[in-house]
């Protein structure tokens, strides 16, 4: 689901993003640096049984997705997926379309609708539907936004208006955070990464209108003309606030002016993959004299928190430059500044007018063609305001009892495929070994959606969108700055129970599966062994190894930040890692843009781990069987490795991959079916693969 942006989960590894990548030409790997290792191999498959002939479909599979002439050892995501992308078409109001993702989303959103409209009805109601039907009934009233036009913001602009020097953008960024928005920076309760028992303040790098600070600082005509592109939206956004034409000119020059002063100081996405750069715990005293012309007391105070002694800073640079940045600013620049971010911020519950304009924005940015309905943003934004309120019909109608012990039930015979793995590791000496399974056996597993639901003390009017989404994130930033110095809460969702995704904390050791995500296609009761082994098994084994990619791997079975490899150890498994960092960075998604191996490094550790813990789990689950099935002509360890592959079938508008390429940690889908599965050996077995052919490639990357 898109949710409003929370700052402070800095850590958690989802499997994908709200906007996720797509395809792009196929490409044949490169030669690799050494990192293969001798591993494990799963349980062979069953021999001499009895065969039974059936469809694809009966076993949870998609013929007409597959391109029957495509060669699946030349590109086995263009024989898993060619038919369906020949066929499928992306929706004017997205930028893209997975046929695993937003078909479950798609299904998901309809029943989310239903609930809320029910909800909306007259007549006695329980708590949560009133509450809930109360905000989106406000949300869908458009004709009451209309008429309310800027008001719902006229006072924070007025206090942007009157900004002199860096006491009062201090004062100023101050009531904005305490609401949500974020200017500058943003403030968020955190988990120590040295002590993970603990809960304190970060502060962390914000406060830009375009996706990266990358956007700012390249020189190719792409990146300059989306600059130009933004300067002229900002423009005319300001001008639907209020100001005069050439007033809004200047205060969109004197934005991009301090965006990019922001963006000189940011951290790149690469940078902030280290979770050792991340950490640097300040005291008051230490946090004033690395940024002194912010008035950090009165900040503070105005947020509830003057108690807070210590702060984790994710980049002492940014905050040293920040405050040289408000003494240089002149105030003139400040006032455009902030006024942008409140109408920026707030855009999406004003008039239709600013709706529209935001949209321009993402088009550029995105491809996408047209504004999503009002329902379904509506929807977005009650998900968002009151997930665990909304979460609570969801699950009742949409989350089958069959699902969660049938997701534990993998979720163990992973972890004991992960086990007999690292225990059989030629790289790896005894201690590291026993340190690795200690965290592997601390690691939890939330399935479905909490066991306590949470709260929301806030008002909700039905009749004043705007005053309600200010009221919603007020009540969530106190709520999430409450948490500091009390102790952390192992079993907290960090998102919403209909989300179809799912995500590994390495600060809380946990891996967390919504019950959005636990349908077809990536589990079904309907479906075969091999078929929800390769889609939700997969998941699972993805979050799993996350606990042990190059970032998850520097945090120990109680999420702290503490190196528990041996010398040797970790220099062998660099080396792996670099196979795997060099194998996707020679990957072109766009003539002349290729992927960013080391940005997308976690992500495709994760990938690999977790198509081969999954094909471990699942031999070991056919273990004993009396016939296997063979479907259109395909063995069950073929079914396997498709229905990995249809799950990732996916479309994407060249601008949003161009768009992924760069931002986002994840590998487009292609790569994401023919990068790991190049990798494992039993994938060109299954389809009798020659060495050396794409999808069996002389040198192969193992990492776990």
């Amino acid at each position: 689901m898109r949710t409003q942006r929370q700052p402070g989960a800095l850590l958690a590894i989802t499997l994908a993003l709200s906007a996720l990548p797509a395809c792009g030409p196929a490409a044949s790997p490169p030669p690799l640096p050494a990192g293969g290792a001798k591993a494990t191999p799963a349980p062979p498959a069953p021999q001499g049984l009895p065969v039974v002939e059936t469809r694809l479909e009966s076993v949870g599979l998609d013929e007409s997705a597959l391109d029957r002439s495509a060669n699946p050892c030349e590109d086995f995501y263009q024989f898993a997926c060619g038919g369906w992308l020949a066929k499928a078409e992306i929706p004017g109001d997205e930028p893209i379309w997975m046929r695993s993702f937003n078909e479950i989303e798609k299904r998901n959103e309809a029943e989310l609708r239903r609930i809320l409209e029910e909800a909306t009805q007259a007549g006695d109601r329980d708590p949560v539907s009133k509450k809930i039907g109360a905000y989106y009934g406000a949300c869908m009233d458009e004709a009451a936004v209309e008429a309310a036009g800027v008001k719902p913001i006229a006072d924070l602009l007025a206090k942007a208006r009157r900004v002199r020097d860096a006491k009062g953008v201090g004062a100023l960024v101050t009531e904005l955070h305490g609401r949500g928005i974020w200017a500058l920076f943003d403030i968020a309760a955190a988990q120590d990464m040295k002590d993970a028992t603990r809960v304190i303040a970060q502060l962390d790098q914000s406060g830009l209108g375009l996706p990266d600070r990358d956007y700012y600082l390249n020189e190719d005509d792409k990146s300059k003309a989306l600059r130009r592109t933004y300067e002229e939206h900002v423009a005319r956004m300001m001008r639907l606030a209020g100001a005069q034409e050439a007033a809004a000119k200047k205060a969109a020059a004197e934005v991009m002016q301090i965006e990019t002063e922001l963006a000189k100081i940011s951290k790149t996405r690469v940078e902030r993959r280290d979770p050792k750069g991340l950490y640097n715990k300040l005291d008051r005293a230490a946090l004033a004299k690395a940024s002194p012309d912010f008035p950090w007391d009165a900040y503070f105070q105005g947020l509830g928190r003057p108690d807070v002694k210590e702060v984790n800073v994710t980049s002492v640079r940014f905050f040293e430059g920040l405050s040289r940045l408000l003494k240089t600013a002149k105030p003139a620049a400040w006032q455009n500044y902030l006024a942008w971010h409140i109408v920026r911020s707030m855009a999406p519950a004003l008039p239709r007018a600013f709706v529209d304009e935001s949209f321009t924005l993402r088009a550029a940015l995105t491809g996408q063609q047209e504004e999503r309905p009002r329902w379904k943003r509506c929807v977005s934004a009650t998900d968002a305001a009151l997930g665990e309120l909304l979460a609570q019909p969801f699950v009742k109608t949409s989350f089958p009892g069959e699902s969660k012990p049938a997701a534990e039930a993998m979720v163990r015979e992973i972890s004991g495929a992960f086990a007999r793995e690292v225990r059989s590791l030629d790289w790896m000496d005894e201690g590291t070994k026993q340190r690795a399974l200690a965290k592997l056996g601390a690691m939890a597993n939330l399935i479905g959606y909490p066991d306590k639901w949470r709260t929301y003390d806030f008002e909700v009017d039905p009749k004043e969108y705007a005053k309600n989404e200010l009221a919603s994130r007020a009540f969530d930033v106190r709520w999430h700055l409450g948490k500091i110095d009390k102790p952390v809460d192992r079993n907290e969702w960090q998102m919403s129970p209909p989300a179809v995704n799912a995500y590994y904390d390495p600060q809380r050791n946990h891996m967390v599966f919504p019950a959005g995500i636990l349908q077809p296609p990536f589990y079904s009761v309907k479906s075969g062994v091999a078929v929800n082994l390769g889609g939700i098994g997969m998941v699972v084994g993805h979050e799993l190894t996350h606990g042990f990619d190059d970032e998850g791997s520097q945090f120990d079975a109680k999420g702290n930040l503490e190196d528990w490899w041996s010398k040797d150890v970790g220099a062998a498994f660099r080396e792996k890692t670099g196979c795997v960092e060099a194998q996707y960075s020679a990957y072109e998604a766009l003539p002349g843009v290729k992927l960013n191996g080391k940005l997308t490094l976690g992500e495709n550790i994760a990938d690999l781990g977790g198509v081969k813990l999954a094909f471990m789990a699942y031999r070991e689950m056919r273990k004993g069987a009396a016939e296997q099935t063979v479907a259109s002509g395909l063995t069950e360890d073929q079914q396997f490795f498709l229905a990995h592959g249809q799950a990732w079938c996916g479309k994407l508008r060249d601008e949003s991959l161009r768009l992924m390429v760069q931002v986002n940690p994840h590998s487009p889908p292609r790569f994401r079916v023919n990068g790991p599965l190049a990798n494992l050996p039993e994938f060109g077995e299954a389809f009798k693969c020659a060495p050396g052919t794409p999808m069996r490639p002389t040198r192969q990357c193992a990492v776990w």
